[in-house]
């Protein structure tokens, strides 16, 4: 009788723990897949894997054109962008696939590529409608190399006399074209350079990340595709920013420097807060070892100038668009200027009475 009732307890405790533990592992796994889901830029520790921000979750239903009213800015003056918008032309060829056009591409085509001189859509295959260039290869990430070297000659056999400066970017890249043109007018579009955020291993004079974007001048696209056709230069890898990085090392093309006059970089791997938020990025993630010049972590990672960041969803791509064009703080006439040799606290210091008289005169006249 009383090993019956042993029998029947233990019964009774391990058919309980069973239950225990089933509840348990469907509530973390409940828990797990929220915290999932609300978490859409997990990085991994893979300069070349794939990210989590790839799969775009947090999207976009339709286009949106911020630059509808443009009413506000009627006073704004120009002339000095409006001036290197026709001294340093841009073709931007955006990588992009069939089944991005409508979560990325589009948001793209929205908000910064309205600014190039020359906007073109590359895809594995031919979209008539969006427009897309079918370059006829497979889709994939051991396809971005090829694709690279596909988009960069059908821009030379088509487009070469019609921009000074061609820039790479992926439909998740957020470029501020302004600021490009303003780093590139330093330079000669017959200057064998190109520039983008400059990692160091693997190559000796370092290669630029492919998701930040980066941009070859007129030579640089010259040779880049010429070596294909001499075979100093294959497409035999599927690490496309390292391979032609290689590549423009072996046909003397110049890593440039894009950092800004104060030293700040200007091209952006990530998403501004992850560069931004002290912390974001642990210090055993590969990016603080591939950085050809030191990282800055916190607010002095980027330039008030910066060209582009990357891993930027649909929702952000309108954030930036908003932030960068159209929120202005009341009052300012004046900001940095990056071409003045000045110490930038003397220049503060000598432009803010001329400042100061310039805005009573405007409050005066309204």
């Amino acid at each position: 009788m009383a090993s019956s009732k042993s029998l029947m307890n233990l019964l009774t405790f391990t058919f309980g723990s069973a239950i225990g533990f089933f509840v348990c592992y469907l509530l973390f796994s409940i828990i797990l897949e929220e915290q999932v889901k609300i978490q859409p830029h997990i990085l991994h520790n893979d300069p070349h894997g794939q990210h989590s921000a790839d799969t775009d979750n947090n999207q976009l239903q339709g286009q949106m054109n911020f630059n509808a009213d443009s009413g506000q800015h009627k006073d704004e003056n120009k002339n000095i962008a409006e001036g290197l918008y026709q001294k340093v032309k841009i073709l931007c060829w955006v990588m992009t696939g069939p089944q991005n056009l409508e979560k990325k591409a589009k948001h793209v085509k929205a908000t910064w590529a309205q600014r190039c001189n020359k906007i073109l859509f590359m895809s594995s295959e031919e979209n008539k409608d969006f427009p897309t260039v079918g370059l006829e290869t497979k889709e994939g990430r051991d396809q971005l190399y090829w694709k690279t070297i596909k988009a960069f000659q059908y821009v030379y056999d088509h487009y070469f006399d019609d921009a000074d400066w061609f820039m790479k970017a992926d439909d998740d890249t957020y470029v501020v074209l302004d600021n490009l043109r303003w780093l590139l007018s330093k330079y000669s579009p017959e200057q064998p350079i190109y520039f983008g955020r400059r990692f160091k291993p693997y190559v000796k004079q370092g290669y630029m990340s492919g998701g930040a974007g980066y941009v070859l001048s007129k030579e640089a696209l010259k040779r880049f595709v010429a070596a294909f056709k001499t075979n100093k230069c294959s497409h035999s890898s599927s690490i496309e920013d390292l391979a032609l990085g290689k590549c423009m090392e072996i046909i003397n093309v110049e890593a440039g420097d894009s950092r800004d006059t104060s030293g700040k970089e200007t091209f952006h791997p990530f998403v501004p807060e992850h560069h931004l938020i002290r912390g974001y990025l642990p210090k055993t993630f590969w990016y603080w070892n591939y950085n050809y010049y030191p990282a800055v972590e916190g607010p002095g990672c980027c330039s008030d100038l910066a060209v582009s960041f990357h891993y930027v969803d649909s929702v952000t791509m309108y954030h930036l668009e908003y932030l960068i064009y159209h929120l202005r703080p009341y009052g300012y006439l004046y900001r940095y200027n990056p071409d003045s040799a000045k110490n930038p606290e003397e220049q503060s210091k000598n432009e803010a009475p001329e400042g100061n008289q310039k805005l009573k005169q405007k409050i005066a006249e309204n």
